[in-house]
C-alpha cells in the first residue's frame, strides 16, 4: 500500500483518481538547457510526500537538488551542476573537483578519496607511467553514466521509484573501475535507498578508496542546527591544538554564515547499532526538519564531518568513507588501502532520510542516543586513535 495524503492508498484506488501516476509520485528524465549545465540528463523523483530530489546522469548519478515541502536540504554551490565536458580534473595542481562540486552527494572515488596524491606506478605495468597522480576526491564524480533503466515499479500495492546505471573510469595502462549504482525510493516515503557495487573490471591489480560528501545546506543547515551522531570517540580534527576554538564554531551546534571562516574537519569513531548500520543527523529544530545518512560499519568504516561555513559557501558535510582521514599514504603505512583483482567487487548501501516533524525527529535521537552518547563538549580533545581497519 501506498501511503499518501494521510491514509493508506491502494493501485487500483490510486488509478482511479487520476488518468496518470505522474500526478502524484514518479521519475522523469529531463535535459537541462542552459549556462555551466546545458546538456545534462537529470532525473526528477517525487515521492508523493513532499520529497523531491534529482540525480544527475552525467554526474555519476549523484544526487543533486534535494528539497522537501519546499525547504531545500541539499547544498548548490557556486560552481553549479557543470556539464562533464567543462570539467578540468587536473586543474589547478588538481584542485579542479573545487570547480564542479555541487549537490547533496557527491562521490569520491573509484581509487582516490581525499588531496591530491602520487605514487608508483608500477602496478600498471607500463614503463613511461612510473608514477600516478590522484586529483582531489578523485576522478568517477564527473563521469557521466550509462543509464541502465528508470522508472516506476509495482511490487503488489507498493510503488517503487527506481533508477540504475553504470560509470565506467577507465584508461589504457591504468585502472579499468566499474560503479553500478542503482537508486530506490517507495512512494508516500522519505527513504532514499542508493546500493553501489565497485568492481574491478580490468586486469591489472587496482587500488579502491571510496567516500560519499555529502553536503546539507540551508534552511536544514541554519544557527542552531545540531549535529547529532552515535560517536564513541573524537579521532581527529584538522584545527586542533592551540587554534581549536578560534573560529568559536564546535562539532555539535552550527552558527549562521561566518564571513572568512576557514573548513573544520572532523573524523568520529562510530558506533553501530545491533545491525551493523551508522546514523548520522544534521537536525533543525526551529523548521521541525532533520536530514539522516545510515550507513553500514562494515562497509564504511571511518566517517568524518566537513563544516565549510564562509558566507556564501555554506553547508555542512556527513561524509562516511572507507579510509582514515589521514589519506593515501597513511592507508598504504597500515596495510588498509584496498586492492581489488580482477574481478573484485565491494558493495555500498546507504539510506538518506528526511526525518520531519519533532516527534519523528525526537524518536530517531533517541535511537541514536541509544547506540552511544556523543560527546556533550563542543571541542572535545581528539585522541588520535585510528582504528585498525579489518579485512583489506
Amino acid at each position: 500500500m501506498v501511503e499518501l495524503y494521510g491514509s493508506q492508498r491502494s493501485r487500483r484506488d490510486l488509478s482511479a483518481h487520476a488518468g496518470a501516476l505522474s500526478q502524484f509520485a514518479g521519475v522523469r528524465l529531463v535535459t537541462l538547457g542552459d549556462g555551466v549545465e546545458r546538456g545534462v540528463r537529470m532525473l526528477e523523483f517525487r515521492s508523493g510526500t513532499g520529497l523531491r530530489f534529482t540525480v544527475m546522469v552525467d554526474r555519476c548519478l549523484d544526487i543533486g537538488e534535494c528539497e522537501y515541502r519546499g525547504m531545500a536540504i541539499g547544498w548548490h554551490s557556486p560552481a553549479g551542476f557543470k556539464h562533464p565536458g567543462l570539467h578540468d580534473v587536473e586543474g589547478e595542481g588538481g584542485l579542479g573537483w573545487l570547480r564542479s562540486a555541487s549537490g547533496l552527494l557527491v562521490t569520491c572515488g573509484l581509487d582516490q578519496i581525499l588531496f591530491m596524491n602520487e605514487e608508483a606506478g608500477d602496478h600498471y605495468v607500463y614503463g613511461p607511467r612510473k608514477t600516478v597522480n590522484h586529483p582531489l576526491h578523485g576522478r568517477i564524480g564527473m563521469i557521466p553514466a550509462k543509464l541502465n533503466g528508470y522508472g516506476e515499479r509495482w511490487d503488489g500495492d507498493d510503488l517503487v521509484l527506481w533508477c540504475e546505471g553504470t560509470v565506467t573510469q577507465g584508461a589504457v595502462f591504468g585502472e579499468h573501475l566499474e560503479l553500478v549504482r542503482r537508486i530506490e525510493i517507495k512512494a508516500g516515503t522519505n527513504d532514499i535507498r542508493i546500493h553501489d557495487l565497485v568492481v574491478n573490471r580490468g586486469f591489472y591489480r587496482t587500488p579502491h578508496m571510496y567516500l560519499y560528501h555529502i553536503n546539507v545546506g540551508h534552511p536544514v543547515l541554519a544557527e542552531g542546527s545540531r549535529y547529532v551522531a552515535p560517536i564513541r570517540d573524537v579521532v581527529w580534527a584538522g584545527h586542533a591544538g592551540e587554534n581549536y576554538r578560534k573560529q568559536g564554531v564546535g562539532y555539535r551546534t552550527m552558527p549562521s554564515p561566518k564571513l572568512g571562516f576557514h573548513e573544520q574537519v572532523w573524523q568520529h569513531e562510530m558506533a553501530a547499532d545491533a545491525n551493523g548500520a551508522v546514523p548520522v543527523m544534521l537536525v533543525n529544530d526551529a523548521l521541525g526538519i532533520g536530514f539522516e545518512v545510515i550507513n553500514r560499519k562494515d562497509q564504511f568504516p571511518c566517517n568524518y564531518q566537513w563544516q565549510n561555513l564562509h558566507s556564501g559557501q555554506y553547508t555542512v558535510g556527513l561524509e562516511p568513507s572507507t579510509n582514515h582521514v589521514q589519506g593515501r599514504d597513511f592507508a598504504k603505512e597500515r596495510g588498509e588501502l584496498i586492492w581489488l583483482e580482477h574481478g573484485d567487487e565491494r558493495q555500498y548501501d546507504t539510506v538518506f532520510r528526511v526525518v520531519s516533524g519533532s516527534d519523528e525527529i525526537a524518536a530517531e535521537e533517541a535511537r541514536i542516543r541509544a547506540i552511544a552518547e556523543q560527546p556533550m563538549d563542543d571541542y572535545p580533545e581528539p585522541s588520535g586513535k585510528h582504528l585498525a581497519i579489518a579485512g583489506r
